[in-house]
């Protein structure tokens, strides 16, 4: 069976973030699925992102619905501009994500597909992630199987954004990324840098 990570994203009002994790601290940093709970600065701002494994689907959806019925959603609605909540499914050939100090910078790019492009961009990548691990590695290639669809996201921990630049930069210059063809099936895309809480298992 192929991983499945539930994905959150809370949109809270500028400058309250850190106060909202605070919060989130006390009711996630016990939770046995938590995989990360990471925080914007570059990119779209006043996001917080929460990864959770997926290992039993129907109490992850009696979850949610738990959510949406809280009058304070994560005891931070008092921040809260807005919520999404999606299941992703990662490519069938990377390893599950794992709790480990990987960052503390995660380049995290988010694209729609073309219509028929999920099926050729997964053989593109299966052939060209070795190589480009070699170089710096993916954290997790992913789709979402709710919501807005096809929705494409991947994932790289870096040490710095100046690492970021320097690998990326060095990847080009070999040829190794993007995958050849890739871009073709992608029809828009979103990059924003997120750094972890204090509490992140993947930090």
């Amino acid at each position: 069976m192929q991983n499945q990570y539930d994905v959150t994203i809370i949109m809270v009002r500028p400058a309250t973030h850190l106060k909202a994790l605070s919060v989130l601290e006390h009711g996630l940093a016990n939770d046995p699925a938590l995989l990360a709970c990471w925080f914007s600065e570059i990119g779209a701002l006043n996001q917080i992102m929460i990864l959770r494994s997926i290992s039993d689907p129907a109490a992850a959806l009696e979850n949610r619905m738990a959510t949406q019925k809280s009058k304070n959603p994560f005891d931070v609605g008092e921040f809260m501009t807005g919520m999404t909540m999606d299941t992703f499914v990662a490519f069938d050939f990377l390893p599950p994500m794992q709790p480990g100090t990987l960052g503390p910078c995660f380049e995290v790019r988010s694209y729609i597909l073309k219509h028929g492009g999920l099926a050729p961009t997964i053989e593109l990548w299966r052939k060209a992630v070795p190589v480009r691990n070699r170089i710096s590695p993916v954290l997790t290639a992913m789709t979402s199987v709710t919501g807005a669809v096809t929705r494409f996201t991947h994932i790289w921990p870096y040490k710095s954004v100046e690492e970021r630049g320097r690998l990326r930069a060095k990847a080009a210059e070999e040829g190794v990324w993007p995958p050849p063809g890739g871009p073709d099936h992608i029809a828009a895309q979103q990059v924003d840098i997120f750094f972890p809480a204090p509490f992140s298992p993947i930090r």
